[in-house]
């Protein structure tokens, strides 16, 4: 594909499937820190996109349905490898997550509760925080380039924080740039063509008495309409799971939500729990398939037209804007996750430390959410 891509020779296969399995692995702190710890491998270590291709990527995930990082991933396999690399990178990153949540479900299932992990996450999350600053820090020097940009990121930024909806605001900021792009350019020359929206019809999933073909469709539903964070999710599993089909509890939904948001990779893999509880190990990889498979087709449907897209005027200054509001919602889920993140003497501590690794001496942020994993889960035990 002739895309944004910084070398035009491709990456090996195995090189893109080792990369997100790792990633897949150590991926706490959902989206905002998947991104910064992609952004770290991606282009600052293995230098496999630029900067500001890796902003088109992540502009073009935040514009379709489904969980944004793993629509990256599978952006970013699709760029350095192809059709095979698109699948290879999704299914990658993915699947680490979906086996620790199984195992988890297992575990609650047999034993009525959920192992302790709160050190494990005590000593993660002030890793993460630093990570993503990191992230925010590199990307913002280059989306926030101009002044129009500055200002569009701070109003951004102040919508976001006062609860403006994550889509509303998006494409808010793309109209914005491509309204002061368009009026500066003093030529009437033709408009660039529209970029139409694209979007699976949703399906009906209505079974008197639950079936594994019921359970896909719920989750493909849901993966294919889905716009937000993991809040949003609680709220469509909570419609159609427990309300309307009542085949799990609150208490269930809350736990499988749970699970998602603390294990590593994308909070998607709340659908591998609840799956678990209904219909076994089988009906885990049902729900799996059914809620990431639409993010596998809209991301192949729309991949191909990003080069399209960069070389019209207007559909540029569109995405240039989509960029700067999606750098604004990373920077304030920052602010909010480092609240609790940095709570304790132990988190500020880590965060510093791990930013002085980061920027510093440059490790690996992969080594360091270990790092950190392992320091709070050895934390926990002794006190």
């Amino acid at each position: 594909m002739a895309g944004p891509v910084e070398h035009s020779r491709r990456t090996p296969l195995s090189d893109v499937a080792r990369v997100f399995l790792r990633l897949g692995v150590v991926s706490f702190g959902g989206p905002a820190a998947h991104v910064a710890l992609m952004e770290e491998e991606i282009v600052r270590r293995r230098r496999w996109l630029t900067h500001e291709s890796f902003l088109d990527l992540l502009g073009a995930a935040n514009l379709i349905p489904g969980p944004n990082s793993t629509e990256l991933a599978i952006h970013v396999g699709y760029a350095r490898a192809g059709w095979p690399g698109l699948l290879v990178a999704g299914a990658c990153f993915i699947v680490p997550a979906a086996v620790i949540v199984t195992a988890l479900a297992w575990s609650y299932v047999s034993y009525g509760s959920l192992p302790a992990i709160a050190g494990v996450l005590a000593g993660v999350k002030p890793v993460v925080i630093a990570i993503v600053a990191q992230a925010i820090w590199n990307l913002g020097r280059r989306v926030l380039s101009s002044r129009i940009a500055l200002a569009l990121g701070i109003a951004c930024a102040i919508a976001a924080a006062l609860g403006v909806n994550e889509l509303a605001l998006l494409g808010a900021a793309g109209v914005a740039m491509w309204a002061l792009c368009a009026s500066r350019r003093s030529s009437d020359g033709g408009r660039g063509r529209a970029i139409g929206v694209l979007a699976l019809p949703m399906l009906a999933a209505t079974p008197s008495a639950f079936t594994l073909g019921g359970l896909f469709l719920v989750f493909l539903k849901i993966g294919s309409v889905l716009f937000g964070s993991g809040y949003v999710l609680l709220a469509f599993l909570r419609a159609d799971l427990v309300v309307r089909l009542g085949w799990i509890t609150e208490r269930q939904l809350l736990d499988a939500v749970a699970v998602g948001q603390v294990t590593p990779g994308p909070v998607f893999t709340t659908a591998t729990f609840i799956g678990y509880l209904l219909g076994g190990p089988v009906g885990a990889a049902v729900a799996t398939a059914g809620i990431f498979l639409p993010a596998f087709v809209f991301v192949a449907a729309s991949g191909p037209l990003l080069p399209l897209v960069r070389r019209s005027p207007d559909a540029r200054a569109a995405l240039d804007g989509v960029n700067v509001a999606s750098l604004a919602l990373m920077a304030v889920v920052t602010v909010q996750l480092a609240r609790s993140a940095l709570a304790g003497p132990m988190g500020p501590v880590l965060a510093v430390a791990s930013a002085v690794a980061l920027m510093r001496f440059r490790v690996s942020a992969a080594w360091l959410v270990l790092a950190g994993a392992l320091l709070g889960l050895g934390f926990s035990l002794v006190r």
